[in-house]
């Protein structure tokens, strides 16, 4: 990771700005680094989900499997951009799966410990649900243009 701690490095992320300092120190101490090697599924869709991802490097692909054939890639993503909401939300199952396309490296957070924290302090939870929220409809509607980009009839908006 650079020789950069977690804390420090979520002290300059986008994401957590705005967070007090007590807040990124928690999220720091509740995530832990982890490799991923190229091909390899970090979460599939209809799995338990009780984490989400900060890429520090490499790059994922966010995909919706199909039925027969490969998955449709929804968006694919790269360095400091977040990865994994399920976690927030019940019934706390993946919607998508992710799937590494080169070698990378995610800070892995545990969301039982931080949907812990949220509901025991209300403030926090809402701060976060308001940068997830965000991340939710990011990833929503490039679902959906992806899928209009693939299926295109007549009338479809």
């Amino acid at each position: 990771m650079t020789g950069q701690s977690i804390e420090g490095y979520l002290a300059t992320h986008d994401f957590f700005e705005g967070l007090d300092e007590r807040s990124k120190k928690f999220l720091a101490d509740s995530a832990v680094v982890r490799e991923l090697s190229a091909g390899d599924i970090l979460f599939s869709q209809a799995e338990s989900a009780d984490k989400f991802y900060l890429l520090r490097s490499g790059e994922v692909s966010v995909q919706v499997p199909a039925l027969m054939g490969p998955a449709l890639q929804i968006q694919k993503l790269k360095e400091g951009q977040i990865l994994g909401w399920s976690w927030m939300i019940p019934p706390y199952r993946w919607n998508f799966q992710a799937l590494a396309l080169e070698d990378a490296t995610v800070l892995e957070f545990d969301g039982s410990i931080i949907l812990a924290r949220c509901e025991q302090e209300p403030t926090f939870g809402y701060q976060l649900l308001k940068r997830f929220a965000a991340l939710m409809s990011e990833r929503l509607d490039a679902a959906r243009q992806k899928m209009m980009d693939q299926w295109d009839p007549p009338g479809f908006a």
